[in-house]
């Protein structure tokens, strides 16, 4: 059998989500599958962080990526639109990870797919269900794979859940309650820089997370969304929603409440609080489902303050993502969270390689027969089976900036939303 062929990774966006997961992942993968690495930011300062790294230069060894800018380029410089320049030198059909802040999400994915490259999107895809279809269709016509980076799909936790339901062990959701509060320290990262009012709020930031979970596991279409949000000054002192509840309706007259922020304490001893509740109702008697993610049986008392606030006692889940010894060099990453990214890239990478000796219809037409399968199993978010959530982000935008006025999804015809007893046109 002829060795497979591995693909090149580009990886638009330099932040947090890059240090902590995407970068390792792909490094990971780099001894399997991937071939190059870019790494493509704003400005050289955090392409430089990533290259000075210990904990990746260790988990990692000999491993690097090519930046753009180039390191060596002033860190007062700033390169808005670099990443144009370095879709367009890439081989056709590799594979684009964006890792932006939710609002340039767009006219990124667009410009990959445009240049003839797969996308893997940090979530949520887009804020309007109007682009998600642009997108989902842009893609199939070019047979260019699309995923979503929604990696609460791929915890086993969930995906019993989402099994069981479907076996009828729970019954019908009825009432549920979910919270996602991120760290405190958030409010002094580049957060500051774009999290505000007009661009974004901790519903559709994390919340989505939860939201995308119920419709996973029960397969029910959120119905209609209402968000209330708390806004608060950034260091630098920018008016952001630091703390937003919403309430989701779903087509079955199910309800979830969701509750978000930026404000786990720093001192606290998880890196965040997240839990989620789903109360079912069956023949006679009720059903539940209860997800305590934010501890998952095991803690750590360090001899020095470690974690992402340096805290010395740590709730410590080994599930979402992290470095372990393996039987080859440095470390390896475990966790759901990786396991997201790499069903991602390896579809690309099979799929790529299942077509490398067609004809260009074949391959074409291939191509879209698996991103189709892709789309129906659903375990991968794509543009086609999770665009709800646009929906949903969509929304609760709209109902936010109305001070949680209630906003309907309406399916019937062109999907849209609007504000529940406006006049309508």
């Amino acid at each position: 059998m002829a060795e497979s062929k591995r693909i090149d990774v580009t990886i638009i966006g330099g932040g947090m989500i890059t240090n902590d997961l995407i970068l390792p992942s792909a490094y990971h993968l780099q001894r399997s599958i991937v071939r190059d690495i870019a790494v493509c930011a704003l400005n050289v300062g955090p392409l430089r962080a990533l290259k000075e790294n210990q904990e990746l230069k260790e988990a990692f060894p000999g491993q690097d990526f090519t930046p753009y800018p180039a390191i060596e380029e002033s860190p007062e410089g700033v390169w808005p639109d670099l990443y144009k320049a370095v879709l367009a030198e890439m081989p056709p059909r590799q594979a684009v990870i964006v890792a932006l802040p939710d609002h340039l999400h767009y006219p990124v994915v667009m410009e990959a797919l445009k240049r003839e490259q797969h996308v893997l999107c940090v979530k949520p895809l887009v804020q309007r269900y109007d682009e998600a279809v642009e997108i989902e269709e842009l893609a199939r016509e070019k047979g260019l794979f699309v995923g979503v980076e929604y990696h609460k799909r791929f915890d086993t936790r969930a995906l019993m859940a989402k099994r069981d339901y479907a076996l009828g062990h729970f019954g019908a959701f009825v009432m549920g309650e979910a919270k996602m509060i991120e760290p405190y320290f958030y409010r002094s990262s580049n957060f500051q820089n774009w999290f505000t009012c007009e661009q974004a709020d901790p519903f559709t930031y994390v919340g989505c997370h939860y939201v995308d979970l119920v419709y996973f596991i029960t397969g029910l279409r959120p119905a209609s969304v209402s968000v209330l949000g708390v806004k608060g000054k950034f260091p630098n002192g920018n008016e952001g929603y630091l703390w937003a509840n919403g309430r989701v309706t779903f087509e079955n007259g199910a309800i979830l409440s969701v509750t978000d922020g930026l404000g786990y304490p720093d001192e606290g001893a998880g890196s965040n609080e997240q839990c989620l509740t789903m109360f079912c109702e069956g023949q006679g008697k009720t059903g539940m489902v209860k997800h305590d993610d934010q501890f998952r049986g095991v803690s750590h008392c360090y001899l020095d303050g470690l974690g992402c606030a340096g805290s010395h006692f740590n709730f410590v889940s080994p599930d979402f993502y992290r470095l372990v010894p393996w039987e080859g060099p440095g470390y390896k990453p475990v966790g759901y969270g990786f396991q997201s990214i790499a069903a991602t890239i390896s579809t690309i990478h099979q799929m790529e390689n299942e077509v490398s000796e067609m004809t260009p219809t074949q391959s074409l037409t291939r191509r879209r027969e698996i991103i189709a399968a892709a789309d129906a199993k659903g375990i991968i978010a794509t543009p086609a089976n999770s665009s709800t959530n646009e929906l949903v982000m969509e929304a609760a935008r709209m109902s936010i900036l109305n001070d949680g006025a209630i906003v309907d999804i309406v399916y019937e015809g062109h999907p849209h939303v609007r504000l529940r007893g406006a006049q309508q046109g």
